[in-house]
């Protein structure tokens, strides 16, 4: 059970939730909030992270990104203790678990007075499965093509963060583009700190992340500007929606925090966690800016 949890990575759950929160914040905003959804949301999200990191220790396992020389946690299929039939099994049940939770938010969401929109959702939430799953396996992963950072601020920011509120609303507010890019940018963030801390062993396995394109001197430089954006697209956000309280900001000297460790430390592996806790109590602070 210990290997299972440890694949499971719940460290990356935070950030995960951050998106369906800072969604259904805006939407709470607007006096559109339901319990039903946001529960079936936060499940799907679960299920859909865990299959994204199953299927990571699968892909990087038999991809060769996963060996002796990497530097991060120790992965459950590259140590011996979970077998990649057993990971296979693990990938194809929660993949099903999350499609069928999506379709229950789904229908509790537009049942069947909203069919083009809940057709709509329902492709996307297909895609969402197939790009947890191709990001690192299959014969052609496209995190290795160095596509995660655009994968990742679409799903955990523009995807992630305005399909839930729409999933609350039934209706697009343009400005809300803000926080959802906000949030995504915290969340490329954090892969980028995990691509810098594996950019040895990624460049051996051939996988060729932002850093190893960039190299560790610009990938740092690349995540200042990062959380940069993130927090200026939420300072524009808030000149847009006066009504907003500023106790968000109190978010921001961790951003800067994370910036100066980076600098600082020969290993950014500590800093992974620090930023993904650091986005969740900014889109809890986000929350309660808007909300009071």
């Amino acid at each position: 059970m210990k290997a299972w949890i440890s694949a499971a990575r719940p460290r990356t759950l935070p950030l995960a939730l951050a998106c369906i929160l800072m969604g259904s914040f805006l939407a709470a905003n607007t006096g559109d909030f339901s319990w039903s959804i946001f529960g079936l949301a936060i499940l799907t999200t679960i299920l859909l992270q865990v299959l994204s990191n199953f299927a990571n220790d699968y892909g990087d396992t038999q991809n060769g990104a996963d060996s002796h020389e990497r530097v991060g946690p120790q992965r459950a299929v590259q140590s011996g203790e979970i077998t990649p039939t057993q990971m296979w099994k693990a990938i194809v049940i929660t993949a099903s678990l999350a499609f069928v939770a999506g379709l229950a938010l789904l229908w509790t969401s537009f049942g069947s007075s909203y069919y083009k929109e809940l057709l709509t959702f329902l492709a996307f939430g297909i895609a969402s499965i197939f790009a947890a799953y191709f990001y690192t396996a299959g014969s052609k992963p496209y995190g290795y093509a160095g596509l995660g950072d655009i994968s990742v601020l679409l799903f955990f920011g523009l995807l992630g963060v305005l399909g839930v509120a729409f999933l609350f609303q039934k209706e697009f507010h343009f400005s809300q583009i803000l926080p959802a890019l906000s949030c995504g940018f915290l969340a490329t963030g954090v892969l980028n700190l995990n691509n810098i801390r594996d950019i040895d062993s990624d460049e051996k396995a051939g996988k060729i992340t932002i850093p190893v394109r960039l190299g560790r001197v610009k990938s740092k430089v690349y995540h200042v500007v990062l959380l940069s954006s993130a927090m200026i697209c939420m300072l524009l956000f808030a000149i847009v929606y006066e009504e907003m309280s500023l106790w968000y900001l109190l978010a921001f000297p961790l951003f800067v925090f994370n910036i100066i460790k980076l600098y600082k430390l020969p290993n950014p592996d500590p800093l992974l966690k620090q930023l993904a806790l650091s986005t969740l109590v900014f889109v809890l602070l986000t929350g309660w800016s808007l909300l009071h």
